[in-house]
């Protein structure tokens, strides 16, 4: 596998953990009321975030899990007991109701202060872990492996699968206002209770396949992997 390869492999898998599409509802509720230049500042600060967030990941993820003594089994447990209390309250509680911002309509011209207040307010549980979980950080710790074997090329190619990723999700999150219009509050929430459902599948996928790697032979292959390639 050359560097061009590992990029594009690791860009699709990004694209999909990310999930830009499937949060957008979540973020056009997030930034129900703002303008557009108010949006697109949100989406760039959130954006930019992720990408250096996984960009760290690439370069220290394996040491930082080996210095305080994690293994990825133990990391894909904890992600997914944290994405299991979030998807319980998306398919449960009025979890838009979290974001709301008060001040969305107090001054439209006040871009940077209100992009500001939305990306404290959406870094937890929005950018963390939604969009960055533990199946995109694992992917990115995975990926550094791979990359260390082709040296520079093969990290350049990560980085550029990476900010490729993000920059396709900030396109996604600032053209959500059309999504906003189009759904409503009503249709937002439903969709948020349906990807709360999944995402708390996703959860427990997370914890089945942690325990599957930390103690082998305790789950049962079919449980982790239901569907694997070639099968019916």
């Amino acid at each position: 596998m050359n560097a061009v390869d590992l990029g594009v492999n690791l860009f699709v898998t990004l694209f999909a953990l990310l999930d830009p599409i499937g949060n957008l509802p979540i973020f056009a509720a997030a930034t129900a009321g703002a303008t557009l230049r108010q949006r697109i500042s949100v989406s760039a600060l959130i954006c930019a975030f992720a990408a250096v967030f996984l960009a760290f990941f690439l370069f220290t993820g394996l040491g930082l899990l080996q210095f305080f003594g994690i293994s990825l089994a133990a990391f894909r447990i904890a992600g997914g007991i944290l994405l299991l209390f979030l998807g319980l309250d998306m398919a449960r509680g009025d979890f838009l109701a979290m974001f709301a911002d008060k001040d969305a309509l107090a001054d439209s011209k006040d871009v940077r202060g209100y992009a500001r207040r939305r990306f404290q307010r959406l870094v937890v549980p929005f950018a963390i872990p939604l969009m960055i979980g533990p199946g995109a950080i694992s992917a990115v710790i995975i990926q550094a492996g791979e990359a260390a074997k082709l040296g520079y090329a093969g990290t350049m190619g990560s980085l550029v699968a990476i900010s490729a990723a993000c920059a396709v999700s900030f396109v996604c999150f600032a053209l959500t206002g059309s999504l906003s219009r189009l759904l409503g509050e009503v249709g937002m929430a439903i969709i948020v209770k349906v990807l709360g459902l999944i995402l708390c599948a996703l959860a427990i996928q997370f914890i089945l396949l942690g325990l599957g790697e930390a103690i082998p032979g305790m789950i049962s292959g079919a449980v982790t992997t239901p569907y694997p390639a070639g099968g019916n």
